[in-house]
């Protein structure tokens, strides 16, 4: 199982369907790479439920953003997975269709977009591709 790929698939099966928000079980990975989407305005909210007798464990409830009536988020994909973990040195890093995207990259100093790891001159793994 990879749950990175099971939130991203329930984001954009969401946003097909234009639901208002999802819920997610809580991990740092995941509430880190959901603050990055709702900085670039993919998410409208992003907040972090503790655990109660409905639910034993800590939740992540993501608020979906839809702009004009459109999903912000076009397209979402997994690209390093735990069968294959890509990395990539910062001038090596993927662009994403003329600023319309960001991509998502675990680095050393956390996880940033593939703008800011070139900014700061820095290489990681490729986590995710998100369109707008």
């Amino acid at each position: 199982m990879d749950p990175i790929a099971n939130m991203l698939t329930t984001i954009r099966n969401a946003s097909l369907l234009a639901k208002p928000e999802v819920v997610l079980p809580h991990s740092h990975m995941k509430a880190a790479i959901a603050k990055i989407l709702k900085d670039h305005g993919f998410l409208a909210e992003v907040s972090i439920g503790e655990p109660d007798e409905d639910r034993p464990v800590r939740t992540l409830t993501l608020g979906l953003a839809y702009p004009d009536g459109l999903p912000a988020i076009r397209s979402v994909r997994r690209i390093s997975t735990p069968g294959l973990r890509i990395y990539r040195k910062a001038a090596a890093l993927p662009r994403v269709r003329n600023g319309f995207g960001i991509i998502v990259v675990s680095t050393p100093k956390g996880l940033m977009t593939d703008a800011q790891a070139r900014r700061q001159r820095m290489g990681g793994e490729v986590v995710c591709e998100v369109l707008s």
